[in-house]
């Protein structure tokens, strides 16, 4: 066979007609087919007597891809459509027929195998081979695919629903535990980050985006269809025009950044301004997000909200908490590094000793040591940069 192909190698067949090129198309398409049939079957083969041993391979899958120089990955997904094959008779037949391709195969053998056996008639499982086996005439894989996923709604209507209800139920559940959030800062004013979240979730994320990217909000773009940079932008802007009442609360205060800078750079200095958690922007940037929903600018030397409320009030108010976060960065106790947002504002003199509600008077402690600040048994001792030191008393 490969003898024959062989001699038309170098063949012309800029002389073909359109049918005749057409019809040799199809032909060769089936042909591939029937070929990959036959290596499935000998590559099923031999695993069984474990060819390739002789010589220290650890499978016949691994001997044949060093041997063809093909990757692993692809040579062990070839094994496993084999072993399939073997279990599913009627599917093979099909395709050493080129009745079908390589992956009508696997998707009919993926969905005959994922249905719930021991939940079904036992005649269920070959009647839904037949029926995509049927299909598959008029269908390609992907659209198989999508027929395999609603097999019981065709064959078996009463088991579906609930079926569909235990494997949404399983997906969301398997979703959720696998939910994750990475996000790192290069040092060059960008940040990365990964995520996987449930579907639902990444639908609503979607939703929003698009919205924000929508040509109706954009109509200088140059295409309908918003491109991944312009995604990005407006994942940027989602972020910044988040309002107040929906950012979650830590430490007694929204989630909120913080820009600090000069008077001057607000009026027009070059000089860099700094966020919250010490990252530095541009005073161009922070210029720009001094009026923006969500973000706080803390102007030096401007006009401010009053920060000493006195003995008016037991607790710390936003604007103090804030004034606090920039002078204290965090826990003031020695050697912690809780941040801002996971701390309490703390008297130093305790309020109901008299002492006043008021940023000099007041400092940051994480929910530990704002513990020890009220525990008889420790006595705190402030050095000259502020910080505390707790001891226990004996």
């Amino acid at each position: 066979m490969r003898g024959e192909l062989g001699s038309v190698a170098g063949t012309p067949v800029w002389s073909m007609q359109s049918e005749e090129l057409g019809a040799t198309l199809v032909e060769v398409t089936r042909l591939h087919a029937q070929v990959a049939q036959l290596q499935l079957r000998l590559l099923a083969q031999a695993e069984r007597v474990q060819v390739g041993t002789e010589v220290g391979a650890t499978s016949a899958a691994n001997w044949l891809a060093h041997q063809t120089s093909t990757t692993r990955p692809a040579v062990h997904r070839a094994a496993r459509l084999a072993t399939a094959l073997e279990a599913h008779p009627d599917v093979d037949a099909a395709l050493a027929h080129a009745e079908l391709t390589v992956d009508q195969a696997w998707v009919i053998t993926e969905a005959v195998d994922d249905l719930p056996t021991d939940r079904i008639a036992p005649d269920t499982v070959a009647r839904a081979e037949a029926f995509l086996l049927t299909e598959a005439r008029d269908h390609d894989a992907k659209a198989l695919r999508v027929l395999g996923r609603r097999l019981l709604e065709v064959l078996d209507p009463e088991t579906a629903d609930a079926e569909e209800a235990r494997r949404l139920g399983a997906e969301e559940a398997d979703a959720r535990a696998a939910a994750s959030f990475t996000m790192a800062d290069d040092g060059h004013g960008r940040c990365h980050g990964r995520f996987t979240i449930p579907s639902l979730h990444g639908s609503i994320l979607g939703k929003h985006l698009l919205a924000l990217a929508a040509p109706k909000r954009n109509p200088d773009l140059p295409s309908a269809t918003p491109t991944r940079h312009r995604l990005g932008q407006a994942f940027c802007e989602y972020l910044e025009t988040r309002p107040d009442s929906t950012v979650p609360h830590s430490g007694g205060l929204a989630a909120t950044v913080v820009v600090t800078m000069t008077h001057e750079s607000l009026l027009g200095d070059l000089r860099a301004a700094g966020l919250c958690d010490g990252t530095r922007i541009s005073a161009g940037e922070a210029r720009r997000l001094a009026c923006s929903a969500g973000i706080i600018p803390v102007v030096l030397g401007g006009p401010s909200e009053p920060l000493d409320v006195g003995r008016r009030r037991r607790f710390h108010t936003r604007a103090q908490r804030i004034a606090m976060g920039i002078r204290d960065g965090g826990c003031t106790t020695v050697g912690c590094d809780r941040p801002a947002s996971m701390t309490h504002a703390h008297h130093d003199q305790p309020w109901s000793e008299g002492g006043h509600t008021t940023v000099a008077a007041g400092r940051l402690l994480c929910q530990s040591h704002h513990t020890l600040a009220h525990d008889h048994r420790y006595q705190q001792t402030v050095g000259p940069t502020g910080k505390v030191t707790f001891t226990r008393r004996t």
